[in-house]
């Protein structure tokens, strides 16, 4: 959006007035949004979208419409008496020094660093004994930290490296080949990447994916045809061959050379769930492409090669995924043999020191078990507690590996693990200026409208109060068999510091069950989604942690819809709705970007007048309805989101600032220069959250931070 943005967001840096200053809801004044007749007929039904000029994000118009929202927005929020209160305890918490887990390319062992407030986290690296030398510092890309690292690959003996860069948080990257010894870099930018990992091949070049560059915007100009390329280092980029893609259409296409580089792994997609395996032996040049398993009505992938048989997670004929291993010679379905076999718990994989590390998901908290190649069971690994464990994964000749440990009240540890021993140490312990011991987090389990259990996870203070009186943020997402796990959040402990409650239920349509609980909420089934964040709501009230006074939903992406939705079901069940980046209208979501690919969990309003009726009944811009007096809403997006458009934000905020009833306000706040989430400077991220958290708590009618006083004004 080069031009859209061009207007100076005004009184972002207002420092927040006193209380007797404060200004009253009913004083807000919304810009006035035109409406302009546009109509499209499905299935025989027209359908009215007045802001659809807002889809235009290279328009004067659009980009005056911005301005004039901000400027309500942040004059809004600018007289948030203890705005500037919560800013700071955010940048005084997140200011420790934040270090990744090592990992080991050539002669050197490197690691990701921020020293605290940093932008951007640092990669250093060291040999031996040395002191670590700063390798790569993405603060260094851009003035205001909005370029950020988007990926890198080493070759195998560690001498190159590839590395992508986002700039403003686009999905759109450029790739930088650079001598890993020297730091020098090596030819030019490889430009136009989307959606693209980057394997190499020995020394010589690497694989990457990308789509043609879209006529008009690339922010929303549809992208749908995935092509795999190799690129030969020393050679120009518009000679780079396509290997993959260009005779059948898929919208996701990426390849990975195994560890011993004998063979290209490629995966081909037309939705984010299902998948296509094709292998080529590197070996022998001419060699075809040959496929593993065709149709995507599942998903597989080749963990490893080793003495002839590929080893592939999979959930063909197991919902909860298997390990099975096949001969490179004759790899089709039917010759797979189990090597771990499916169980009642979600698997998912990782490999290190010649051993492969089955991570499963017991109600979305980890358990670790350690196998040998043929499928022996070596050890249960005992983690810290209970909680998230990542990890486990590194070269096949590495003695020692590395896996982090978290919680929602206990921040990120880093441990060090010998497989051949199965000793276990603290590598890495933050010190951070929270104790965890202070805060409890419980798992209880839930009946939504139809009787099915949900696991929620509720945090927050001990010795806090169950009086119906704590502010509570509930949280989901609910969508693309995405898990949400346990996991320690800076800006959550925070709120939970100010006496809050946090709240996360693991939702239908996420993974934490498996493909069956993933597909009880897609496409016709997608308000099993909806009827569970509801139950969620509902249970947290009946239990005394909160009230509808007090409870606010929040979600980003799919987890946009999700609030979205419920918020025009159910306004009076919430007092604060906070959708991020969402997903917001259903019926034209999959005309921009790679939303097409989105279809296996919404299914799309072209595809027949059942998918539509069902589409439209949900779709949180069509149900805002005259009358209603809808929760105090901040939608929150990125002027440079170019996975999910900011126009779905525009046109909700729309449609809720012309219809709103009462004097809850219905603000929108976008971040120029920033997209979808990923990449986001710390700064532009601590002063979300303190927008986030203020906004939450001054429509829940507090004057001060209820730490200080549990007193409404």
């Amino acid at each position: 959006m080069k031009n859209l943005f061009l207007l100076t967001l005004i009184g972002i840096f207002m420092v927040s007035c006193n209380n007797s200053n404060t200004q009253k809801i009913t004083e807000l004044k919304y810009p006035t949004t035109k409406k302009v007749d546009t109509v499209t007929n499905y299935f025989g039904t027209d359908v009215q979208d007045p802001y659809r000029w807002l889809e235009d994000n290279m328009s004067e118009e659009t980009a005056e419409w911005v301005g004039e929202q901000n400027k309500v927005t942040f004059d809004y929020l600018a007289n948030i008496p203890y705005r500037n209160e919560l800013k700071s305890r955010l940048e005084k918490l997140w200011n420790y020094e934040k270090i990744g887990s090592p990992f080991k390319e050539g002669d050197y062992t490197y690691f990701y660093k921020n020293n605290g407030l940093q932008n951007q986290y640092v990669l250093y690296r060291f040999k031996d004994d040395e002191e670590p030398e700063v390798f790569l510092d993405p603060n260094t890309f851009s003035e205001d930290g909005t370029t950020s690292l988007g990926g890198m690959s080493f070759s195998k003996d560690g001498s190159l490296v590839a590395y992508a860069i986002s700039e403003g948080g686009s999905d759109w990257r450029k790739i930088i080949i650079m001598d890993a010894l020297s730091k020098e870099i090596k030819e030019d930018t490889i430009i136009d990447v989307k959606f693209s990992g980057m394997s190499w091949k020995g020394n010589d070049g690497i694989y990457y994916s990308s789509y043609e560059k879209p006529k008009g915007s690339e922010l929303s100009a549809k992208t749908d045809q995935h092509r795999l390329f190799y690129h030969k280092l020393g050679t120009k980029q518009t000679n780079d061959p396509i290997i993959f893609g260009d005779k059948n259409k898929r919208r996701y296409v990426g390849g990975g050379v195994t560890e011993d580089e004998k063979y290209l792994i490629i995966s081909a997609s037309v939705s984010t769930s299902g998948n296509e395996l094709y292998y080529k032996d590197l070996s022998n040049p001419n060699s075809p492409i040959k496929p593993i398993i065709l149709g995507f009505d599942n998903d597989t992938g080749v963990i490893a090669h080793k003495n002839g048989y590929f080893y592939m997670s999979t959930n063909v004929d197991a919902p909860n995924k298997r390990i099975v291993k096949v001969s490179v010679k004759n790899p089709s379905k039917e010759n797979w043999v189990d090597v771990i076999p499916e169980t009642k718990n979600v698997l998912n994989i990782s490999t290190a020191s010649n051993y492969i590390f089955a991570k499963y998901m017991v109600d979305a908290v980890s358990k670790v078990m350690q196998y040998n190649f043929e499928g022996k069971l070596i050890r249960n690994i005992e983690l810290p507690g209970v909680g998230t464990a990542g990890g486990f994964s590194g070269k096949i000749d590495a003695e020692t590996i590395y896996y982090s440990f978290t919680n929602y009240i206990t921040p990120g540890s880093i441990y060090s693990f010998k497989p051949k021993t199965g000793e276990s140490s603290l590598y890495k312990k933050p010190a951070i200026d929270f104790n965890s011991d202070d805060f409890e987090s419980k798992q209880v389990f839930y009946t939504s409208k139809d009787g099915t259990k949900v696991p929620m996870i509720i945090s927050y203070k001990k010795g806090t109060e169950l009086n119906g009186e704590n502010p509570t943020i509930l949280y989901g997402y609910g969508g693309f068999n995405i898990s949400l796990t346990p996991s320690f959040s800076i800006a959550n402990a925070v709120w939970m510091e100010q006496g809050g409650v946090y709240a996360v239920p693991n939702l239908r349509g996420g993974g934490e069950y498996g493909k069956v609980w993933h597909k009880a909420g897609t496409k016709l089934q997608k308000q099993n989604v909806f009827d569970d964040f509801i139950a969620a709501a509902e249970y947290l009230i009946s239990e005394n942690y909160t009230s509808s006074e007090f409870l606010a939903i929040r979600g980003g992406s799919n987890g946009g819809l999700l609030v979205g939705a419920t918020m025009t079901q159910r306004p009076e069940l919430m007092k604060v709705a906070l959708p991020a980046v969402g997903v917001l209208d259903m019926l034209r979501y999959h005309t921009f970007t790679a939303g097409a690919g989105w279809a296996y969990d919404y299914g799309t309003a072209e595809d027949n007048k059942d998918m539509f009726e069902y589409l439209k009944g949900y779709s949180p811009v069509h149900n805002v309805k005259e009358g209603v007096e809808y929760p105090a809403t901040m939608v929150t997006t990125g002027d440079h989101d170019d996975r999910v458009v900011p126009a779905h934000s525009f046109k909700f905020a729309a449609e809720l600032q012309a219809k709103q009833t009462g004097n809850n306000p219905t603000i929108i706040r976008i971040e120029t220069n920033a997209g979808h989430g990923a990449g986001t400077p710390v700064s532009k991220t601590i002063e979300q959250y303190a927008d986030i958290f203020g906004f939450t708590l001054y429509n829940m009618g507090y004057k001060e931070l209820p730490s200080k006083s549990k007193i409404k004004g």
